[in-house]
């Protein structure tokens, strides 16, 4: 399924699909246990986001035993330059420039970043 049709996540529905591309495949109660410590999300709540991401086309599950075991059905790349590109284009009409300059005075990328930054333009 190509990355354009996919419907938007909530912020919750993007940590859960995170987690899933972190581990590769996951149970719904590997995804609950890989939640952090302070998150006190229901195990149901897990298996209903896990659900609504299934629904959206960003995962597939397969049956394992009595388990359900989720994978990915996108790559985290496709989802990351979509949602950035898409971002880009409404808040800043395409021009990444404002973007970095917020970052650079939010202290969100220092010296080092800045340094990585010229040398992928370099190479691009």
């Amino acid at each position: 399924m190509g990355t354009r049709k996919l419907r938007a996540m909530s912020p919750a529905e993007t940590e859960i699909l995170r987690l899933v591309w972190q581990l590769g495949t996951a149970t719904v109660q590997q995804i609950h246990d890989a939640l952090p410590a302070n998150r006190k999300v229901a195990y149901k709540t897990v298996q209903t986001l896990l659900r609504r991401l299934e629904d959206k086309g960003y995962l597939t599950h397969k049956a394992e035993g009595k388990a359900h075991l989720f994978v990915p059905a996108v790559k985290r790349e496709a989802v990351v330059k979509r949602t950035v590109l898409d971002f880009l284009d409404r808040l800043f009409g395409g021009d990444p420039k404002p973007l970095m300059q917020f970052l650079a005075r939010e202290g969100r990328i220092d010296t080092k970043d800045i340094e990585e930054l010229k040398k992928l333009i370099d190479e691009s």
